[in-house]
């Protein structure tokens, strides 16, 4: 099947690319490594009258550290996030994810924006910046503004990003010393969307929880952070299971997700405290 679409744009700067937008009526589609959003298209799940390419936008691509925070460009493909020295040492559990996301040549292609944006519940980046509390920074014509990731995900490929806006970076707390950060998921093939899939960041001020593939978006688990701080690793799990709300589908049962992210919780914690050990 062939995409619907009526139009094509390169946008020269982000203000060109939001006029464009403004100007395709609510039919406009950003376009930035296209990993997700033409295989949408082909398949009819999104369609549209004009492609908006914002690929050589400059300033949308690339890890600063501005301070306490890490700020990550929009067009930052993910097999840039896997070797960034800046995003290894302050958000190591992004470069862990890159490893777990499909094939080299939509590594190669696909951007961290485009995956937040696409908000595949499956996906491993929205996990990633929930269990990380990152914050979002959208551009659209009112101006900019920021949206917490726990507030940015809604649903199925639901995001807060509104009609006419853009997806321009996202800022992270630097990892502080000591904390450890590790991704665990199941698949039934590499490179496949997982089963099931769980981060886990363990800081001084206590642990996050993020669970994928088990739901409509990805969850930040509180009960089971909290039951981590306090030691309780059994009660964590529980915690966990009784957050979680899977769908049954024809790759697994909602009894078999739940199953899962206790298994991966455990086997998270573990890896914590064999680095420490």
């Amino acid at each position: 099947m062939k995409a619907s679409v009526g139009g094509y744009a390169r946008a020269t700067d982000l203000r060109h690319a939001l006029d464009l937008l403004a100007r395709s009526g609510g039919m406009g589609r950003v376009l930035a490594g296209g990993q997700s959003l033409v295989a949408a298209m082909n398949m009819r799940l999104s369609t549209g009258d004009l492609l908006v390419d914002i690929t050589r936008i400059d300033g949308l691509r690339g890890a600063t550290l501005n301070g306490d925070r890490l700020r990550i460009g929009a067009l930052t493909r993910h097999a840039e996030v896997g070797r960034d020295p800046l995003i290894a040492t302050h958000a190591p559990l992004l470069g862990q994810a890159v490893g777990h996301i499909a094939h080299a040549a939509i590594r190669n292609r696909g951007t961290i924006g485009g995956a937040l944006a696409h908000a595949d519940p499956a996906a491993e980046f929205p996990a990633c910046v929930l269990a990380l509390g990152g914050t979002i920074h959208i551009e659209g014509p009112e101006g900019a503004r920021e949206v917490a990731a726990e507030d940015f995900f809604i649903d199925v490929f639901e995001t807060a990003i509104e009609e006419g806006e853009i997806l321009t970076a996202i800022s992270l707390p630097v990892a502080a010393a000591g904390e450890r950060q590790v991704i665990r998921e199941t698949a039934r093939r590499s490179g496949d969307y997982a089963l099931a899939g769980l981060c886990l960041v363990r800081r001084p001020s206590g642990h996050r929880v993020a669970v994928f593939s088990a739901g409509p978006r990805p969850i930040l688990a509180k009960g089971a952070a909290a039951a981590l701080d306090e030691g309780k690793l059994d009660d964590a799990v529980a915690a966990l299971q009784d957050e979680l709300d899977p769908p049954s589908d024809t790759q697994a049962s909602a009894a078999y997700r739940r199953h899962l992210a206790g298994v991966l919780l455990r086997r998270a914690v573990a890896d914590i405290e064999g680095e420490t050990a």
